[in-house]
C-alpha cells in the first residue's frame, strides 16, 4: 500500500515548515529529525484532529515536497498520536532508525513499533 506524505520537516535539520492547515508556517525545534516528518493529505487523526503523522524513512527531503512510498509500520504511541511509517523501498526500518525512532519520543508515551499490517488496520477509517 503506497500513501502520500507532505514532509514538514526533512531528516537532519532542525527547521520544521508545519501546515497550518492554509500555509506553512516555519519553526525551530531543539534537535535536527532522525527521518523526514510529515502528514498524509486528507487524513484525520482522532488522537488530535489533525492529519495523520507520518515518518519518511531514507535520505532528506526538502519541506513541502509530496511524496509517495509504501506503508511498513507503524509508530505507536500511548496518547494515540500515532505515526505512519512509510519508505520508498517498501523496507521495515533497520534496527539504527528503529531505535533512533523510539528514542525520539519520551519514554512516557511509550513508543512502540507495529508492522505494516498494523499500520493499515489503524489507518482504516482515516483517510
Amino acid at each position: 500500500m503506497k500513501l502520500p506524505i507532505i514532509v514538514e520537516w526533512p531528516r537532519g535539520t532542525r527547521v520544521r515548515w508545519e501546515w497550518n492547515g492554509e500555509r506553512f508556517v516555519r519553526g525551530l525545534e531543539d534537535a535536527p529529525a532522525p527521518v523526514n516528518y510529515g502528514f498524509v493529505p486528507e487524513s484525520r487523526n482522532p488522537a488530535d484532529g489533525a492529519e495523520v503523522d507520518a515518518v519518511l524513512l531514507g535520505l532528506p527531503v526538502p519541506a513541502g515536497r509530496r511524496v509517495e512510498a509504501p506503508l511498513v509500520g507503524l509508530l505507536a504511541l500511548a496518547d494515540g498520536d500515532h505515526k505512519l511509517i512509510l519508505d520508498p523501498r517498501g523496507a521495515p526500518p533497520d534496527a539504527g532508525t528503529a531505535a533512533a525512532l523510539l528514542a525520539w519520543f519520551e519514554p512516557e508515551r511509550k513508543p512502540r513499533l507495529l508492522s505494516a499490517r498494523a499500520a493499515r488496520a489503524w489507518l482504516s477509517g482515516k483517510l
